[in-house]
């Protein structure tokens, strides 16, 4: 039964994420990138550090963990949100989340290269099966045509638009923060963390948003800021609390390999809020990816009965 929760509360980020995704696709248009980026880190940052103060958990970052810390709420804060909240302008919320959800493979890398991850071939194999599965999720057929097929017709499509590559960047930003949240809770309690780099994440997104003269407040509806309440409280404050928290302590490639189902996640909820239809080939990208992140997930234990029979092999030879 614990375990059971256990894997709802891991796969609960990916799901709030997604969601959030859609909630956010029609507010960034009318409200601005920089506003709603602000208003998706700054009142989760308070809320999660009122949940630190009530569980009476330490709110101090430890000396030894400032300068990561700085670093990581640049990249994983501010950087982050700002990539996605512009990405969002021109993608919708299925396709980017799906460039954003290429951050596993980075993540597997880095942790790889850092922390010495493994990665066994089942891992990779999943891995691959889950970029599969995000490209035929994202990608338009006519795109995916013109790779294969040389459809000249297609010649003319544009796939790398400026907010796709918005969003490629947003997924560099989270890989980097995924493993840079390793060396900023050294001696520091992840949540504390996880609160004060909203909170201070938000500070160069609301000084670029007056810059540029935006409104303080956008002609926004109360099904608006519903939506906008959503995707700060529970798209962010709990989305973030659990996720690092996570990071902290799970195996970095399997743990975020989890981020593959975040696209199936935004396109459900996107179909809901925003009328997007998923196309068959975007069903096959969902099993892809449902079966990716079993097979990194549980890659070790599938991985020892081949290893077993190639002894047993071996020693029958011998």
């Amino acid at each position: 039964m614990f375990k059971k929760l256990n894997w709802l509360l891991m796969i609960l980020p990916f799901a709030l994420w997604g969601s959030s995704m859609a909630a956010m696709a029609p507010l960034v248009k009318s409200g601005g990138a920089e506003f709603v980026a602000v208003l998706r880190l700054f009142p989760a940052g308070i809320v999660v550090l009122s949940a630190v103060f009530l569980l009476k958990r330490p709110l101090k970052i430890a000396k030894v963990d400032l300068w990561w810390f700085l670093a990581f709420t640049f990249v994983d804060g501010t950087l982050f949100q700002f990539c996605l909240t512009k990405g969002l302008v021109q993608t919708g919320a299925g396709l980017g989340s799906v460039f954003i959800d290429s951050q596993p493979l980075l993540v597997a890398i880095l942790a790889r290269t850092l922390f010495g991850d493994p990665i066994n071939p089942i891992g990779w194999i999943g891995l691959i099966l889950g970029l599969g599965g995000i490209i035929c999720i994202g990608i338009s057929p006519e795109v995916l045509g013109h790779w294969f097929l040389m459809n000249k017709e297609a010649s003319e499509l544009d796939l790398f638009s400026h907010g796709q590559l918005w969003m490629l960047g947003a997924a560099m930003a989270m890989a980097l923060g995924t493993v840079l949240i390793r060396f900023t809770c050294k001696e520091s309690d992840p949540v504390t963390i996880t609160g004060w780099h909203m909170v201070f994440g938000s500070f160069p997104l609301a000084a670029l948003h007056v810059f540029r003269g935006g409104s303080l407040l956008p002609n926004w509806h109360s099904f608006d800021w519903l939506l906008m309440a959503y995707s700060t409280f529970l798209g962010s404050a709990l989305a973030y609390g659990l996720f690092f928290w996570f990071a902290s302590r799970k195996e970095l490639t399997s743990f975020s390999t989890l981020a593959f189902l975040t696209p199936v996640f935004a396109l459900i909820s996107g179909g809901i809020w925003l009328g997007e239809r998923l196309q068959l080939l975007q069903w096959f990208g969902a099993l892809f990816v449902l079966l990716s992140v079993f097979l990194v997930s549980q890659r070790s234990r599938l991985w020892e009965p081949i290893n077993s029979v190639q002894d047993d092999s071996l020693q029958r030879i011998s």
